[in-house]
């Protein structure tokens, strides 16, 4: 069985290696092609040399094609894996530290709120551009999977504007998962869902073992729990007032809604610092930071250390090499996707991209109808939806009216800024990341003339409620296998440490 398989994106470490250390545990797959792309060369480069590594001491004889010309990696690529961070960690610190600014303290940005609605502007340009290539020079029916964020945001622009059939991959429903399986104290395998909603506001809207149904009982259980009622103060709060238990992080979840990080003297009684997704400020900005430094530093040891083994006991969790090996081989597999909705969902908007559950075999991938789901998850939702389909829009049509009408629909910006206070720190965002934003070069120019009027809105100072320094190399060296697994893992936070008890 061959076919080719390109990563736009290849240099993130995190990502690359275990999606294709995924792909390679599949027997029927050790003669598939793989092509790299990245823009960054140095990036690219240690990131192939280190998968080169693994594909040799596993016994393939698989040659990877590594090279900056996008088009080149794409000519006659079956499947496509996008892991990009458009702008890279300059960008997403200007997500982060703009906003703070103005008082909107985000521990992500990369989903919703000010920094994933920049974030999607930055993408969606690109992405569109992807797409332009894969339509050009792939394989006729090229399936895209895209694991870059702001994920309902890039996919809708995708499959709405792109011409390309794009499949949104994220592995916030496996985690909630887990969760949900300790809280109860029961094996994870035998504890059953169906979960539906957005990419990181998915709801489980069905728990059952052995055929009860335990949604009910699921509050008591987090309360009870030593760890989580600690550390999960914000999904609890909502499973309290909402009913159901959301997929996304405590951190995450908290700058997706108005309530829990509007108030900064209110937004530590709602977090906890012992792992930088349950709520601080900046907190996967600086994980990255931290990964990309050691990793940068700490490379030449990389290629010594044993290589990843290429088996189905080692194999991730990440969708995206399951829906291939249910593509080629037949085999039946079920996950959670980000699709379109069309009716999928029935009270959510059918244009939207909703996560949902999934069935992939011999014959395609198979979305089953959910239904309606509960009144006040789905208004949850519909919230977020209106400001992806503002920011989508804007993206594509350089419509920087719209872009700040999604600023002003967001519902954690709203909480925190006044109309005229979002005129202007769209307006900073704007001139700050000029180079990434091609689309909206006039609006550009019109904003650095409001910037340098003199006449502007006072704004301060501010490190946010609960923002960390970033680790040195030196104190990552201290140990060393915290440090490789924060670089080497796409989900950073599967592995938490104990819980602040401070």
């Amino acid at each position: 069985m061959s076919f080719k398989i390109a990563f736009i994106g290849a240099g993130s470490i995190g990502f690359t290696r275990g999606l294709l250390r995924d792909l390679l545990s599949v027997p029927e797959f050790h003669d598939i092609e793989v092509a790299f792309t990245d823009i960054n060369p140095h990036n690219l480069d240690m990131v192939t040399q280190l998968c080169q590594r693994d594909i040799r001491e596993n016994g393939l004889d698989i040659e990877i094609s590594s090279t900056t010309d996008r088009r080149e990696a794409l000519k006659d690529a079956r499947y496509v894996f996008v892991v990009v961070r458009i702008g890279g960690l300059e960008a997403f610190q200007l997500d982060v530290d703009i906003p703070l600014k103005y008082g909107v303290d985000q521990c992500v940005g990369d989903t919703l709120c000010a920094g994933g609605i920049m974030y999607g502007q930055r993408g969606i340009a690109e992405m569109l551009q992807i797409c332009k290539d894969i339509q050009e020079v792939a394989e006729p029916g090229c399936l895209m999977l895209n694991y870059a964020n702001p994920m309902a945001m890039m996919t809708w622009a995708c499959n709405k504007y792109g011409g390309v059939k794009t499949i949104g991959l994220c592995h916030g429903v496996q985690g909630g998962h887990e969760q949900i399986a300790k809280a109860l104290g029961l094996p994870q395998n035998e504890v059953d869902i169906i979960c539906a909603g957005i990419n990181h506001q998915t709801w489980y809207i069905q728990i059952k073992h052995n055929g009860e149904d335990l949604t009910g009982k699921l509050l008591e259980a987090f309360e009870n729990h030593p760890e989580f009622s600690q550390t999960e103060k914000v999904r609890i709060d909502m499973l309290r007032r909402f009913g159901y238990y959301s997929t996304e992080s405590n951190g995450h979840l908290s700058e997706y809604v108005p309530w829990y990080r509007k108030r900064p003297e209110e937004i530590c009684d709602w977090i906890d610092l012992g792992t930088w997704i349950n709520g601080e400020t900046g907190g996967y900005l600086r994980v990255c930071t931290e990964g990309r430094n050691w990793f940068e530093t700490d490379f030449p040891n990389w290629m010594n250390d044993p290589a990843m083994v290429y088996s189905q006991e080692t194999r991730g969790r990440e969708h995206g090499s399951y829906i291939i090996e249910g593509l080629e081989t037949g085999r039946v597999y079920r996950g959670h996707f980000n699709v379109v909705n069309n009716g999928v969902i029935s009270n959510l908007p059918d244009d939207a991209i909703i996560e949902a559950p999934g069935y992939v075999d011999g014959n395609g991938i198979s979305i089953p109808h959910v239904g309606d789901l509960p009144l006040g998850c789905a208004a949850v939702c519909n919230a977020s939806i209106s400001v992806q389909r503002l920011a989508v829009e804007a993206a594509v049509h350089g419509n920087d009216t719209l872009l700040r009408q999604a600023m002003m629909m967001d519902p954690l910006v709203g909480a925190v800024c006044n109309p005229p206070e979002i005129w202007q720190m769209v307006d900073e965002m704007l001139v700050a990341q000029e180079k990434w934003l091609p689309q909206y070069s006039g609006a550009i120019q019109k904003a650095k003339g409001r910037l340098s009027s003199g006449q502007l809105l006072p704004t301060r100072q501010y490190e946010g409620a609960a923002r960390l320094r970033v680790k040195t190399v030196e104190e990552m060296q201290a140990d060393r296998i915290a440090a490789n697994k924060n670089a080497g893992e796409s989900d950073k936070a599967q592995e938490r440490p104990a819980l602040n008890t401070h």
